[in-house]
């Protein structure tokens, strides 16, 4: 393998924000089982760098707060030092969102300007970027919508919001890997190991639909809900389509449905791969790949009958990531390798 220190040291940038991005997800999870995400109802993406300070800070702080539906309906009976735990929370979220900000521009800039990065990567860099703002963004468009009448995050913003934090850490990873890789090879296995990973992602997605709509605190039984295999109410809402996105026993029933077929797929690529003579490497990481689907499971499940606990729950989201990115790294192997 011929990895030169210019690549070498690119690659392990995009890994260290890939960290940062993974952390940034949990925390997200965090607040948002914690009820602290609309606590901060001013956005100042610019200058909101400093939290309250002194008393009167926090005291016009929570004043805004009290002027949205969250406290009117809600956290009526909140006191000033409740409200300041909730407001850590989404502060440290929005503060690391602008910590990787900067982690990624400020190297970027760098490298650009140092003439490491090549014609066929400045492009890729760019790209990250730009999805990165839009991030910020799209986050922003996800709390405005718990600031209105209803004091609940749209599902439909929460999931968007979330699948691409997954998007960018996957794309981002997947450029990494491939300044650290070098050859033509290509096994056979390669679309298996691909819709095993397109699966992963969607059922990440559909977990955002059971975040979003507090799915997990309904029918906390396993594997039947409410005693049937298909729950009654499944399809009864109009039109049909709305049942996938809006009905909680739909939803809910959808996660379990895709979870139980990466179940079956990724151990069907494990017994399929131990027939075939791979490299140590790719080998290694189908084991793993194996071991850390049922530990997602298991997670999975436990979050569920434990009636979602924070921990568990976050680790069952972060347990996702690490299950896309291990699927990820599998694929990326089983392709064909060139320098990026």
């Amino acid at each position: 393998m011929n990895i030169n220190y210019t690549e070498k040291t690119i690659a392990i940038w995009l890994l260290i924000c890939c960290a940062t991005i993974f952390a940034m997800v949990i925390l997200g999870g965090v607040t948002r089982l914690t009820g602290s995400g609309l606590s901060m109802v001013v956005w100042k993406p610019i200058m909101g760098i400093l939290p309250p300070l002194s008393q009167a800070e926090w005291e016009l702080a929570f004043q805004q707060y009290q002027q949205f539906p969250e406290y009117q309906i809600k956290n009526f009976h909140m006191n000033l030092a409740e409200f300041k735990t909730i407001f850590w929370f989404e502060y440290a979220h929005r503060l690391l969102g602008r910590g990787i900000g900067l982690i990624f521009m400020l190297p970027m800039l760098f490298f650009m300007f140092k003439g490491m990065v090549t014609k066929t990567l400045a492009p890729k860099l760019v790209i990250m970027f730009v999805l990165g703002g839009l991030q910020g963004l799209l986050g922003w468009y996800m709390v405005k919508s718990g600031l209105v009448d209803d004091p609940h995050v749209s599902q439909y913003r929460l999931t968007a919001h979330f699948g691409l934090a997954v998007i960018i850490y996957g794309y981002m990873f997947w450029v990494a890997i491939g300044l650290l890789s070098s050859g033509q090879k290509k096994y056979r296995l390669i679309n298996f190991s691909t819709i095993t990973t397109v699966l992963i992602f969607v059922t990440m997605l559909s977990g955002g639909f059971v975040a979003g709509l507090k799915a997990g605190w309904f029918f906390n039984t396993f594997p039947l809900m409410n005693g049937q295999w298909i729950p009654d109410g499944i399809l009864n809402q109009e039109p049909i389509w709305r049942n996938f996105f809006e009905n909680i026993i739909t939803v809910q029933f959808d996660h379990r449905l895709l979870a139980t077929l990466v179940f079956i797929v990724t151990f069907a690529l494990w017994f399929v791969a131990q027939k075939t003579k791979f490299p140590t490497r790719i080998q290694w990481g189908i084991h793993i790949f194996l071991i850390v689907m049922l530990i997602q499971i298991t997670l999975g499940i436990s979050t569920l009958l434990l009636h979602v606990p924070v921990f568990l729950a976050a680790a069952h989201q972060g347990g996702a990531l690490v299950l896309f990115t291990v699927a990820l790294f599998v694929t990326h192997e089983l392709c064909i390798r060139q320098k990026i």
